[in-house]
């Protein structure tokens, strides 16, 4: 009997140490007395997170857990994340849900990256923008896509690094002993040259010194004489804007003048070629006349009694009186 007592009074004193154990375990966690809010994200890949994984914000310390994931009724493409966090997190309405590891060995958690500092707290429920998950199949596909480009890529490095042998090969044969000592007995031979001749390069030097003297006073000449036209340029567009209305009157009586010498031009042209006929007719009778004149005129020099009488005297005979 007193066996069955002590049995049952070891039970329920490890009773009380298992309640008293979990409690101070949710006591240390947070678990009571914290309140939380709830959030959804909708992921392509849901990168093998389960129920009850670690919720981060911003790489930091824990923060929430994961409640739930499911497959989306609304589009079977994507797996709906349900997770909890504190209540004073500061979730924004912008800020963004990835999948994450924080070693590449880790298990995947999520991760809560913050919004702008002036964006609104997200209400409890809320749907937030979650970044796909990039896995390593994934990441061996783009592997894969980038792996024909990257060899074509190493095809042209290797075309360029022959091309680069071949023009270092040249500039090594440029840079040949004999080339080396042709180009050092150049200078030398330059270097002869510039010794030789520095009087007449000195005197030259001071040559065009004294004419870039002699110039400046004839610049100084030029821009007065740019000054002074573009003064009197400045004064005859005075003189046109004041009397713009009176050039304006005259370039148009101008334009009317040659507008009716135009159309005077253009009749006398078609009255010349309407009587182009008689005109030359007129100029038929004139030379007539002109030819009857001219031996009007002769006759008369030969005969100038003829203005007086009207027909040759007669014929004088030797002994006859008149």
């Amino acid at each position: 009997m007193e066996s069955k007592r002590e049995q049952a009074f070891v039970g329920l004193f490890v009773l009380i140490a298992a309640a008293v154990f979990i409690g101070t375990v949710f006591a240390m966690s947070g678990a009571f007395g914290r309140s939380s809010k709830t959030y959804r994200a909708y992921f392509p890949f849901a990168g093998g997170l389960e129920p009850g994984a670690t919720v981060r914000y911003s790489g930091g310390p824990k923060v929430g857990r994961v409640e739930r994931l499911r497959i989306d009724p609304q589009n079977p493409s994507r797996i709906e994340v349900t997770f909890s966090v504190q209540t004073d997190l500061p979730v924004k309405t912008d800020s963004h849900v990835k999948i994450m590891s924080v070693s590449p060995l880790g298990d995947n958690h999520l991760e809560i990256l913050p919004g702008a500092a002036q964006s609104p707290i997200a209400p409890g429920g809320a749907l937030l923008p979650a970044q796909p998950y990039l896995d390593f199949n994934a990441l061996t596909s783009q592997i894969n896509d980038i792996a024909p480009r990257a060899q074509q890529l190493l095809a042209a490095l290797t075309d360029r690094a022959v091309e680069l042998k071949v023009t270092v090969d040249r500039v090594n044969d440029l840079l040949s002993a004999q080339n080396r000592a042709n180009l050092a007995a150049t200078l030398a031979s330059t270097r002869g040259m510039i010794e030789e001749n520095r009087p007449q390069i000195h005197s030259a030097l001071q040559n065009v010194n004294s004419v870039t003297e002699k110039l400046e006073p004839l610049l100084a000449d030029f821009r007065k004489t740019s000054q002074e036209a573009n003064q009197t340029l400045d004064h005859i567009d005075a003189m046109i804007g004041e009397n713009r209305a009176d050039v304006r009157q005259a370039v148009v009586q101008l334009r009317r003048t040659l507008t009716n010498m135009t159309d005077v031009t253009a009749r006398l042209d078609q009255t010349l070629d309407v009587n182009s006929e008689n005109i030359d007719q007129l100029f038929d009778n004139l030379r007539h006349v002109t030819e009857n004149l001219k031996e009007f005129t002769a006759t008369i020099k030969a005969r100038p009694y003829s203005l007086i009488r009207a027909t040759s005297p007669r014929e004088h005979k030797t002994g006859e009186q008149q």
